[in-house]
């Protein structure tokens, strides 16, 4: 009998109002962040110490312009170029001024990609830089313009080009003007070695179509980061073509780097000190 006493289930009884006025605590929207290759719950504020590479995996996240900026160049040695220069829709493309309008206002940027001067190390250098977030970092007339301007800048100044390039390809919304940045941009680049100038070229997740085309290729010293997507076209979209099965890790950084289409393969906490070397080495 004593025994049955202790064996029966113990309730709690909770009272509707005791429920309702139990005080909920507010958690900030991005406090955590899902990691995308291993799925680890990533706490923001050591992810973006860790330079936002995940300490699990090393997966490298995608970084806006911005954040590239302040991780590459020294604190406050960053002089923009033609930041005035903005996109029209030269083709009349439907809802091509209303999608300009989106990633400017979600970037903050006027263009997919961010030109200028500054110094790595107390060295100088003339910089491109593309966001992904700006139209996938799609290259269009306004993005040909800014590099081959800085590029041109570099030759007059004698200084060495850094360009990091993250891009899904040409901009389709411009037609045959997009595909007409590839040339332009090549030929800046040709200078610029006739020049006798350096040229490192950092290849980021992902660097494909046109971009991967011309100048992310034409680099002296072709970088790129791990794990980076790196082609022209898709892998997703070549298994369909030729309806065969691609090799693990097709296309990545680390299979470039085995076929000899990448230099070197640097972690984002040690690019900086990486380019800081090279541009030493250079300027001897």
């Amino acid at each position: 009998m004593v025994l049955e006493i202790f064996r029966k289930t113990k309730y709690v009884t909770v009272r509707p109002d005791t429920a309702q006025n139990t005080e909920k605590r507010d958690i900030p929207e991005g406090l955590w962040v899902k990691c995308s290759r291993c799925s680890e719950i990533l706490y923001t504020r050591e992810l973006e110490k860790n330079f936002k590479v995940c300490q699990k995996c090393n997966y490298h996240f995608r970084l806006s312009a911005t954040e590239r900026i302040a991780i590459t160049l020294d604190n406050g040695s960053f002089q923009e170029y033609d930041n005035e220069l903005t996109t029209v829709n030269p083709l009349q493309f439907p809802n091509y001024p209303e999608k300009l309008a989106a990633a400017q206002a979600a970037t903050g940027l006027n263009e997919a990609v961010v030109t200028g001067q500054g110094t790595i190390n107390g060295l100088p250098v003339v910089v491109g830089i593309m966001d992904s977030h700006f139209i996938m970092g799609s290259m269009g007339s306004v993005v040909g313009e800014k590099i081959a301007r800085a590029v041109e800048r570099a030759i007059e100044k004698k200084l060495p080009v850094i360009i990091f390039s993250t891009s899904g390809g040409a901009r389709m919304q411009e037609g045959i003007l997009s595909l007409m940045q590839m040339a332009k941009t090549a030929a800046a680049l040709a200078k610029l070695d006739e020049a006798g100038l350096l040229f490192v070229s950092v290849l980021t997740d992902p660097t494909t179509g046109g971009v991967t085309a011309s100048f992310a290729s034409l680099g002296d010293i072709i970088i790129a980061e791990p794990g980076a997507l790196i082609g022209f076209t898709g892998p997703r979209v070549i298994e369909q073509t030729i309806r065969q099965k691609l090799p693990e890790g097709f296309q990545r950084a680390e299979f470039m780097r085995q076929h000899g289409m990448v230099d070197m393969i640097v972690n984002r906490p040690e690019l900086k000190e990486t380019l800081a070397k090279i541009l030493s080495l250079h300027s001897r």
